[in-house]
């Protein structure tokens, strides 16, 4: 038994090793570009429906928590199916290994908007630019697995949430075309490179 033991492990941390050298295609540019509609359509549902986002925090963040959870949502069902096309036996070790990567940065947004809600509100207009720094994170994070030209998406959300701190600090208000416009271009540049990165062109593949 200890020697069974032994082996499985083995094969385990082989699979890990192979996982971790291996492209991961479980990113679908289709899906990218979906989620950079969502957040088009977010924006503009909250420019038509909201009057103030500032004095109605509640329902600005609630807007995007939700288009946040269903691009979420989208990602990981198509993450998998992809993931069982072109990886295989490999498919649970690339996404679990996908998964690691850009968790760390989900769980601060969300923690980070959690602890500023709770005691420090007069300054929840720096959450949607430090959204997008965390979110360039977890991209540069999975750089190793994805297309090189991921990179420049990284690149962007990191300038972009900056850009959009010292904006909002001119008035310290917030608003949808802050989170939406940042998004909406991030995610068609991921799109894009997913895209080109494919070889095939084939978006549903």
């Amino acid at each position: 038994m200890p020697d069974l033991d032994k082996a499985l492990a083995d094969i385990v941390a082989i699979r890990s090793q192979i996982a971790a050298g291996t492209a991961f295609r479980g990113y679908g540019p289709a899906t990218m570009a979906a989620t950079g509609a969502l957040a088009l359509i977010t924006a503009i549902l909250q420019y038509l429906f909201i009057d103030n986002p500032t004095a109605d925090p509640l329902a600005f963040f609630l807007g995007w928590g939700l288009a946040a959870a269903l691009s979420g949502a989208t990602i990981w069902i198509e993450m998998r199916a992809r993931s069982r096309r072109h990886h295989s036996g490999l498919a649970d070790a690339m996404i679990y290994q996908a998964v690691e990567q850009f968790l760390p940065a989900g769980v601060a947004g969300v923690l980070l908007a959690v602890v500023l809600w709770k005691f420090s509100a007069e300054t929840l207009w720096l959450l949607p630019g430090l959204w997008q720094i965390l979110v360039s994170l977890g991209i540069f994070a999975s750089v190793r697995s994805l297309p090189r030209g991921v990179a420049l998406a990284g690149a962007w959300y990191f300038v972009s949430g900056f850009a959009v701190v010292v904006l909002a600090s001119q008035t310290h208000t917030l608003s949808p075309w802050t989170m939406g416009l940042p998004f909406v271009i991030g995610q068609s540049a991921m799109a894009v490179i997913l895209y080109v990165a494919s070889g095939d062109h084939d978006v549903e593949d």
